[in-house]
Protein backbone atom coordinates (compact mmCIF):
# COMPACT_ATOMS: atom_id res chain seq x y z
CA UNK A 1 0.00 0.00 0.00
CA UNK A 2 1.27 3.46 -0.85
CA UNK A 3 2.15 5.82 1.96
CA UNK A 4 0.72 9.29 2.56
CA UNK A 5 2.71 11.47 4.96
CA UNK A 6 1.86 15.04 5.94
CA UNK A 7 4.67 17.20 7.29
CA UNK A 8 3.44 19.78 9.81
CA UNK A 9 5.10 22.40 11.97
CA UNK A 10 5.64 26.08 12.38
CA UNK A 11 7.52 28.21 9.87
CA UNK A 12 11.26 27.65 10.05
CA UNK A 13 11.05 24.34 11.88
CA UNK A 14 12.49 22.35 8.98
CA UNK A 15 9.45 20.99 7.14
CA UNK A 16 11.02 21.47 3.73
CA UNK A 17 14.08 19.44 4.81
CA UNK A 18 11.85 16.44 5.57
CA UNK A 19 9.86 16.96 2.39
CA UNK A 20 12.99 17.09 0.24
CA UNK A 21 14.36 13.99 1.97
CA UNK A 22 11.15 12.11 1.13
CA UNK A 23 11.18 13.42 -2.44
CA UNK A 24 14.72 12.05 -2.78
CA UNK A 25 13.29 8.69 -1.69
CA UNK A 26 10.75 8.82 -4.52
CA UNK A 27 7.76 10.43 -2.80
CA UNK A 28 5.65 12.83 -4.84
CA UNK A 29 5.41 16.22 -3.12
CA UNK A 30 2.16 18.17 -2.85
CA UNK A 31 2.81 21.69 -1.53
CA UNK A 32 -0.20 23.18 0.26
CA UNK A 33 1.12 26.75 0.07
CA UNK A 34 1.29 26.44 -3.70
CA UNK A 35 -2.50 26.60 -3.89
CA UNK A 36 -2.47 30.01 -2.25
CA UNK A 37 0.24 31.27 -4.61
CA UNK A 38 -1.57 29.89 -7.67
CA UNK A 39 -4.88 31.48 -6.67
CA UNK A 40 -3.19 34.81 -5.99
CA UNK A 41 -1.51 34.74 -9.41
CA UNK A 42 -4.84 33.89 -11.06
CA UNK A 43 -6.36 36.97 -9.47
CA UNK A 44 -3.35 39.17 -10.27
CA UNK A 45 -2.46 39.80 -6.63
CA UNK A 46 1.16 40.58 -5.84
CA UNK A 47 2.61 37.99 -3.46
CA UNK A 48 3.96 39.56 -0.31
CA UNK A 49 3.86 38.22 3.27
CA UNK A 50 0.95 40.53 4.10
CA UNK A 51 -1.02 39.89 0.90
CA UNK A 52 -0.49 36.14 1.27
CA UNK A 53 -1.73 36.17 4.88
CA UNK A 54 -4.78 38.25 3.96
CA UNK A 55 -5.59 36.10 0.93
CA UNK A 56 -5.11 32.82 2.84
CA UNK A 57 -7.32 33.96 5.71
CA UNK A 58 -10.03 35.35 3.41
CA UNK A 59 -10.06 32.15 1.36
CA UNK A 60 -10.60 30.14 4.54
CA UNK A 61 -13.28 32.52 5.81
CA UNK A 62 -15.15 32.26 2.53
CA UNK A 63 -14.75 28.52 1.85
CA UNK A 64 -13.97 26.99 5.25
CA UNK A 65 -10.82 25.95 7.07
CA UNK A 66 -10.44 22.83 4.92
CA UNK A 67 -10.46 24.66 1.59
CA UNK A 68 -6.85 23.93 0.65
CA UNK A 69 -7.27 20.19 1.22
CA UNK A 70 -10.48 20.25 -0.82
CA UNK A 71 -8.75 22.08 -3.68
CA UNK A 72 -5.80 19.69 -3.59
CA UNK A 73 -7.78 16.47 -3.11
CA UNK A 74 -7.81 15.44 -6.81
CA UNK A 75 -4.06 16.08 -7.07
CA UNK A 76 -3.40 14.15 -3.84
CA UNK A 77 -5.59 11.22 -4.96
CA UNK A 78 -3.79 11.06 -8.30
CA UNK A 79 -0.31 11.16 -6.75
CA UNK A 80 -1.24 8.64 -4.06
CA UNK A 81 -2.70 6.23 -6.61
CA UNK A 82 0.69 6.19 -8.35
CA UNK A 83 2.98 5.95 -5.31
CA UNK A 84 4.13 7.35 -1.98
CA UNK A 85 3.12 10.96 -1.43
CA UNK A 86 4.29 13.68 0.96
CA UNK A 87 2.13 16.67 1.84
CA UNK A 88 4.16 19.76 2.62
CA UNK A 89 2.44 22.25 4.87
CA UNK A 90 -0.92 20.82 5.92
CA UNK A 91 -2.24 23.65 8.08
CA UNK A 92 -5.61 23.23 9.68
CA UNK A 93 -7.46 20.62 11.69
CA UNK A 94 -10.22 20.67 9.07
CA UNK A 95 -7.68 19.85 6.36
CA UNK A 96 -6.49 16.93 8.44
CA UNK A 97 -10.06 15.64 8.97
CA UNK A 98 -10.85 15.87 5.25
CA UNK A 99 -7.73 13.91 4.35
CA UNK A 100 -8.05 11.37 7.17
CA UNK A 101 -11.58 10.55 5.98
CA UNK A 102 -10.22 9.76 2.49
CA UNK A 103 -6.93 8.17 3.50
CA UNK A 104 -7.05 6.06 6.65
CA UNK A 105 -3.28 5.44 6.50
CA UNK A 106 -2.37 9.17 6.55
CA UNK A 107 0.49 9.82 8.96
CA UNK A 108 1.55 13.22 10.25
CA UNK A 109 5.13 14.04 11.16
CA UNK A 110 5.58 17.26 13.12
CA UNK A 111 8.89 19.07 12.87
CA UNK A 112 9.60 21.32 15.84
CA UNK A 113 12.50 23.23 17.31
CA UNK A 114 13.19 25.95 19.81
CA UNK A 115 11.47 29.20 18.91
CA UNK A 116 14.57 31.40 18.81
CA UNK A 117 16.30 28.88 16.53
CA UNK A 118 13.27 28.94 14.19
CA UNK A 119 13.34 32.72 14.12
CA UNK A 120 17.05 32.70 13.29
CA UNK A 121 16.54 30.17 10.49
CA UNK A 122 13.61 32.08 9.00
CA UNK A 123 15.56 35.35 9.02
CA UNK A 124 18.50 33.71 7.22
CA UNK A 125 16.69 31.69 4.58
CA UNK A 126 16.96 32.69 0.94
CA UNK A 127 13.32 32.03 0.04
CA UNK A 128 10.75 34.12 1.93
CA UNK A 129 12.89 35.43 4.82
CA UNK A 130 11.13 37.19 7.70
CA UNK A 131 12.51 39.37 10.46
CA UNK A 132 11.73 38.39 14.05
CA UNK A 133 8.80 40.80 14.39
CA UNK A 134 7.18 39.49 11.20
CA UNK A 135 7.68 35.81 12.02
CA UNK A 136 6.10 36.32 15.46
CA UNK A 137 3.17 38.04 13.73
CA UNK A 138 2.92 35.12 11.29
CA UNK A 139 3.11 32.51 14.08
CA UNK A 140 0.25 34.14 15.97
CA UNK A 141 -1.87 34.54 12.82
CA UNK A 142 -1.33 30.89 11.84
CA UNK A 143 -2.33 29.68 15.30
CA UNK A 144 -5.30 32.03 15.72
CA UNK A 145 -6.62 32.24 12.16
CA UNK A 146 -5.52 29.03 10.46
CA UNK A 147 -6.11 26.43 13.19
CA UNK A 148 -2.54 25.25 12.75
CA UNK A 149 -2.17 23.95 16.30
CA UNK A 150 -4.43 20.90 15.91
CA UNK A 151 -2.32 18.95 13.41
CA UNK A 152 0.84 19.87 15.31
CA UNK A 153 -0.60 18.65 18.61
CA UNK A 154 -2.10 15.50 17.06
CA UNK A 155 0.85 14.39 14.92
CA UNK A 156 1.76 10.72 14.87
CA UNK A 157 5.49 11.42 15.12
CA UNK A 158 7.75 14.28 16.16
CA UNK A 159 11.22 15.36 15.17
CA UNK A 160 13.00 17.79 17.46
CA UNK A 161 15.15 19.72 14.99
CA UNK A 162 17.60 21.46 17.31
CA UNK A 163 20.63 19.35 16.46
CA UNK A 164 22.64 18.29 13.46
CA UNK A 165 21.27 17.34 10.07
CA UNK A 166 22.48 13.77 10.67
CA UNK A 167 20.41 13.57 13.88
CA UNK A 168 17.42 14.91 11.96
CA UNK A 169 17.79 12.35 9.15
CA UNK A 170 18.35 9.49 11.62
CA UNK A 171 15.12 10.35 13.43
CA UNK A 172 13.24 10.66 10.12
CA UNK A 173 14.59 7.28 8.98
CA UNK A 174 13.43 5.73 12.25
CA UNK A 175 9.96 7.15 11.72
CA UNK A 176 9.83 5.84 8.16
CA UNK A 177 10.78 2.35 9.39
CA UNK A 178 7.99 2.56 11.99
CA UNK A 179 5.49 3.55 9.30
CA UNK A 180 6.71 0.67 7.09
CA UNK A 181 6.14 -1.79 9.95
CA UNK A 182 2.60 -0.67 10.79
Amino acid sequence: MNKLIAIVGMSGSGKSVATTYLEDKGYTKIYFGGVIYDKMKEEGIEITPDSQKEFRENLRKEHGMGVVAKLLLPKIEEAYSKGNTVLDGLYSWDEYLILKEKFNNLKMICICCDKELRYKRVSERVDRPFNKKDIIKRDVAEIENSAKGGPIAYADYYILNNGTIDEYYNRLEGILKNIDNE
